[in-house]
């Protein structure tokens, strides 16, 4: 099956430059494979110390301060210490699984960022199944968690497998269903066409363009999210004082990088299907003045979603080192008997709103 690309002029005048049709999708290809990395990949390090920031001053303290100006060459340390770690196996892990886990946990990710639509001309690829696709592809980050943790021959990190994997395919439903109730609104399963939905004022984003309903399934979906990046509060899986690092104890150097790149990288992926699915995308935050509205519109959009996305990423730090961590029963009721009923309300609140 082809998958339609967006136009953009750089992906153009590769079209033009390469006449062979199989080879110009090739080039482009590896054009967006190279820029979606650049931008995860470049943003994990910034992340890092800006969550290392938001925790010190939280808790009174400065963070880092010693590596270059204010600490920010800490986490390039950091990263290089990793690099250049030993990586090695357990005495009788499946080796074979155990350094492959850490390879599937950061395709999910990646696969999500291609769809999501950065500004009018700059997203990989517009599925017309985007939503279903983002849903499906997120299944690898627990297929990894809990191979990883099987493999590594330790109890302990079988029992961090185990408590991540009934975490996170529990959360998906209510994570799914918050997808679907905005597949619902909007009219379509495309995050493009989910974005363009929100076009016109503020209060044309579905945060706001459906009272109650739609401030609704963002909480929804924010708490949800949570869950299913293994973030605190519900850092079950992890839970150091309790699983002393949970699946990926057994982990060092470069392997433990890519479990700890990719919780970052999650973290862009998930805030940036917020702003695409409830704060309106590459969107100005229009408010009906023309002459404010005039100088809003000048800012390219990407700047907008940029600015978005550092704002959902602020909100889960200051949940991350604001509340306590519940007890695994809590947590899984706070699912079943809460959550997955609520939304099946609301989707179904939903259906009566766009019905009449």
């Amino acid at each position: 099956m082809m998958i339609p690309s967006v136009p953009h002029p750089l992906g153009d005048w590769v079209r033009q430059m390469i006449p062979i049709p199989e080879l110009a999708f090739l080039a482009n290809a590896l054009i967006c494979i190279i820029a979606i990395c650049a931008v995860a990949i470049g943003s994990a390090p910034i992340l890092i110390y800006m969550e290392r920031k938001v925790c010190a001053h939280i808790q009174c303290r400065l963070g880092p301060m010693r590596l270059g100006y204010r600490g920010t060459l800490q986490t390039i340390a950091d990263v290089m210490k990793l690099l250049f770690k030993e990586v090695y196996a357990p005495s009788g892990a499946d080796k074979f699984v155990f350094y492959l886990a850490p390879m599937i946990v950061l395709v999910a990710p990646f696969l999500v960022l291609a769809m999501i639509p950065f500004d009018h001309n700059l997203q990989v690829s517009n599925l017309s199944v985007g939503i279903p696709f983002v849903i499906a592809v997120n299944g690898f980050g627990i297929l990894a968690i809990l191979i990883g943790g099987w493999a590594s021959n330790n109890k302990y990190s079988l029992l961090g497998a185990l408590r991540s994997g009934a975490q996170m395919i529990s959360y998906e439903i209510s994570f799914a269903l918050v997808l679907l109730f905005v597949v619902m609104v909007s009219g379509s399963a495309s995050l493009m066409e989910i974005t363009l939905s929100q076009s016109g004022t503020i209060l044309d984003w579905w945060i706001f363009k459906i009272p109650v309903l739609g401030f609704l399934a963002f909480i929804m979906f924010f708490i949800s999210s949570i869950a299913e990046l293994n973030r605190a509060p519900f850092d079950i899986a992890e839970a150091e004082q309790e699983l002393t690092g949970g699946y990926h104890t057994e982990y060092n150097g470069t392997a433990f990088a890519m479990f700890y790149l990719a919780e970052y990288i999650n973290l862009i992926t998930i805030s940036s299907l917020a702003s695409t699915c409830f704060l309106g995308g590459f969107f100005p935050p229009l408010i009906g003045v023309e002459a404010v509205d005039t100088i809003l519109l000048k800012v390219p959009g990407f700047l907008w979603f940029a600015g978005k996305v550092v704002l959902m990423i602020w909100a889960y730090m200051m949940v991350r080192w604001t509340f306590v961590r519940p007890r695994v029963d809590q947590l899984m009721a706070l699912e079943w008997k809460f959550l997955l009923p609520f939304n099946l309300l609301l989707l179904a609140l939903g259906a009566v709103y766009i019905a009449f």
